[in-house]
C-alpha cells in the first residue's frame, strides 16, 4: 500500500511558475514510479510526467516538454513537479500517482493522491 499527498497548487498568471510536491509513504518504494496527471473540467485525465524512484528515469508528455521538470528526493520520499511558462490550458486538478509498472497511462496506476488545483489565469 502506498499513500500520496499533493501540495503546492494555486493561482498563477500566464507565464508564471508553480512547484507541486508529492509526499509518498509505504513499503518498497524503490520498486515504484511516480506519475503526475491532470484533469481539466470535461476532459479525460492526462499523463503529464513520470519518474522512476529507483533510477530517476523520466518521461514527459509532449505538451509540457521544455516547461515542466520532474525530480525526486529519495531521502525525503518526495517527488516534485516544477512547472514554468504556464499557460491557461495547463489549468486542471493535478494528481500524483504510484505504479510498479507503467508510464503515462492512468489505468496503470493503482495508488492516487487527492489532487491539487492549478489555475493559470490573468
Amino acid at each position: 500500500q502506498v499513500q500520496l499527498v499533493e501540495s503546492g497548487g494555486g493561482l498563477v498568471q500566464p507565464g508564471g511558475s508553480l512547484r507541486l510536491s508529492c509526499a509518498i509513504s509505504g513499503f518498497g518504494l524503490d520498486t515504484y514510479a511516480i506519475g503526475w496527471f491532470r484533469q481539466a473540467p470535461g476532459k479525460e485525465r492526462e499523463g503529464v510526467s513520470c519518474i522512476s524512484l529507483s533510477d530517476g528515469n523520466t518521461v514527459y508528455a509532449d505538451s509540457v516538454k521544455g516547461r515542466f521538470t520532474i525530480s525526486r528526493d529519495k531521502a525525503k520520499n518526495t517527488v516534485t513537479l516544477q512547472m514554468n511558462s504556464l499557460k491557461p490550458e495547463d489549468t486542471a486538478i493535478y494528481y500524483c500517482a504510484a505504479t510498479q509498472w507503467g508510464m503515462l497511462n492512468a489505468d496503470e496506476y493503482p495508488y492516487w493522491g487527492q489532487g491539487t488545483q492549478v489555475t493559470v489565469s490573468s
